[in-house]
């Protein structure tokens, strides 16, 4: 198998996410279980001071890890992912998610790639997400 070989620098991505959409915001509650209506009830969202839904932190992480994903080509490749959240979301906003390659180490003919990766809002450059990732390749 012909495997991509990773080198310190390389850059991830970029993964350019749609709009944000209240429907995915609904849908991706039923999916996580997360039915907190900061997600999905404007009227609630704007009560606790948020100015309205805001979308769920672990699809903005999702949207990273599918960039990760399609880097690596490789299902179960993807070994450690952590991230912090740093702004919101909202509907309409277009994520951009990359990573660049901070650490490359063979062992016993597999690499281990170290990254960074990052989640921005494409239309004010905000940084939603950053985060780390180590996959195999």
């Amino acid at each position: 198998m012909n495997q991509k070989r990773f080198a310190v620098g390389d850059k991830l991505g970029p993964l350019i996410k749609p709009p944000v959409t209240k429907t995915q915001l609904v849908m991706y509650s039923g999916a996580s279980g997360d039915f907190n209506p900061i997600h999905t009830v404007d009227e609630f969202a704007k009560e606790v001071g948020l100015g309205g839904v805001i979308a769920h932190g672990m699809l903005t992480m999702a949207f990273v890890g599918q960039m990760l994903t399609d880097a690596t080509g490789t299902p179960g490749a993807l070994k450690q992912f952590r991230v912090r959240f740093r702004e919101m979301v909202r509907p309409g906003d277009v994520i951009v998610c990359e990573g660049v390659v901070t650490d490359v180490r063979d062992e016993d003919g597999v690499q281990w790639v170290s990254c960074d990766v990052s989640a921005t809002v494409q239309q004010d450059g905000r940084v939603a997400v950053t985060g780390h990732a180590v996959f195999t390749a």
